[in-house]
């Protein structure tokens, strides 16, 4: 609805993982499924950078086909069950959805492991008060989240959102990360440290 990027990772032992399962449509959780089938996928976590609606559509779905459980930050989950209201008064539409039970709470610094790969949680208040995004040192990748976006960063006029805190966060966890670490945000296109070293208004002051 709102152009939500949904990741699903996996490699060569089948294991996968969902980052941000912004799925709210049918026809977008055939797809997905669809894609974990044909690649006889097994899904053994359900992550998520931050708890908004648009973000955690399709965490039912998953809870319910996949057998996995959502997990976040614990500075996340009013933000989480607060989800479908806030979607209302963004979104200005009625439309309901349920959420499945946190499954565990994330903390800065913990390692997500699965098949041969290894991500960081690196914590990223700021667009939300608990916000995280995930960092692969190995594969030279991070999920971002609604943290930082190609040459923007998240909106922080949202409740719990507050710009200081996120430009702090953004410039010390992320931008010390190496220059050739690609960024796969929570909106919009992929793009790298460097890029946004050089390119994004809010980061320029490093």
């Amino acid at each position: 609805m709102v152009e939500e990027n949904t990741y699903v990772l996996f490699d060569e032992t089948k294991e996968a993982v969902i980052i941000d399962c912004g799925a709210l449509f049918p026809e977008e959780y055939d797809e997905i499924g669809t894609f974990i089938l044909e690649n006889e996928l097994r899904v053994v976590r359900l992550l998520c950078t931050h708890g908004h609606f648009d973000h955690i559509f399709g965490c039912q779905w998953v809870y319910d086909n996949y057998h996995v459980s959502p997990e976040l930050h614990l500075l996340e989950e009013q933000t989480y069950l607060s989800a479908s209201e806030d979607m209302q008064r963004f979104l200005r539409r009625n439309y309901s959805f349920e959420i499945p039970p946190i499954g565990r709470f994330l903390q800065d610094g913990e390692h997500i492991k699965f098949g041969t790969q290894d991500f960081e949680v690196l914590f990223t208040p700021g667009h939300t008060p608990g916000g995280i995004s995930f960092y692969s040192a190995d594969a030279k990748v991070l999920f971002s989240g609604d943290s930082l976006f190609r040459t923007n960063i998240g909106r922080c006029d949202l409740p719990g959102g507050n710009l200081e805190t996120l430009v702090n966060a953004v410039k010390q966890r992320l931008l010390s990360l190496p220059e050739d670490t690609v960024v796969y945000p929570g909106h919009g296109v992929p793009t790298t440290i460097e890029f946004e070293r050089i390119h994004n208004p809010y980061l320029q002051y490093v």
